[in-house]
């Protein structure tokens, strides 16, 4: 698994480990923009994070990382270590039922919103091999009926690989469909760079260490939300979360808006 280079969080060392030492942490209601937080040979996030500080961090180093999330099925999620590899698991099967139809299995940060961010995240998955096979990033997150998602899977069209609004109605791509989806492989761990920026509506994924986005789209209609990892229906594993943002706020309304 990949491990990322934090400078402004990991104290001694030029580079962490897989798994650093840093359990996770969110830093609500900051307004203040801070120094870099990437370091400039870091693969990841060089040329894309801008000047903002780490706002939360996970790394799952035990199972009381799984209190800082709201699941739309809990029972379906756990927590995942096999060696010095630390996440969170996906079991797919999820038995939630979304006011409409939009991905089944969503693991929300609870405690805060963001605007504009950069988030940084290994993932793995796990399932069978087929043209949705799937993970989501979840985004911009208000409601169970108001909410960006990218679906990053196989083979692309309409429904699948592309990124997602649902809007008091179905999800609808609101990116061109893509020429290629992406090969997620058996037991291969996939950095995924995410970047929103509400005043322009951009949106932009990045794979690996890929310099221009896999997908884009431009968007307005929604703007402080918050994030979430996920599946439409597969499974698969979460690791080494990383959030930057100018600003947070607490999250508004329910801190578990599915209900339980």
């Amino acid at each position: 698994m990949r491990s990322l280079c934090i400078a402004a969080v990991l104290l001694a060392s030029a580079c962490g480990s897989v798994n650093s030492p840093t359990e996770g942490k969110a830093v609500e209601d900051t307004a203040t923009e801070g120094r870099a937080a990437g370091a400039a040979g870091d693969p990841a996030v060089a040329g894309k994070a801008p000047h903002w500080p780490i706002v939360y961090q996970q790394n799952f180093l035990g199972p009381r990382a799984l209190s800082e999330f709201a699941f739309t099925d809990a029972a379906r999620w756990e927590w995942h270590q096999q060696g010095e590899e630390h996440g969170l698991k996906l079991l797919g099967g999820s038995k939630y039922k979304p006011p409409h139809r939009s991905p089944t299995s969503i693991a929300l940060l609870k405690n805060f919103e963001v605007r504009d961010f950069d988030l940084d995240v290994d993932l793995q998955q796990t399932g069978r091999n087929y043209g949705h096979r799937d993970m989501c990033l979840f985004f911009g997150f208000q409601s169970p009926s108001k909410f960006y998602y990218t679906h990053m899977a196989t083979s692309p069209d309409p429904n699948a690989h592309n990124i997602f609004r649902v809007q008091d109605a179905p999800r609808t791509n609101i990116a061109p469909v893509a020429k290629q989806g992406i090969d997620w492989g058996d037991e291969v761990w996939h950095h995924v760079h995410v970047e929103r920026r509400v005043k322009d509506g951009v949106i932009r994924v990045y794979w690996d260490d890929q310099t221009e986005p896999i997908l884009s789209a431009i968007d307005t209609n929604f703007d402080w939300g918050r994030i979430g990892f996920g599946s439409f229906d597969d499974s698969g594993i979460v690791a080494n979360i990383v959030v930057r943002a100018p600003m947070t706020r607490s999250a508004s309304g329910q801190h578990d808006p599915f209900g339980k």
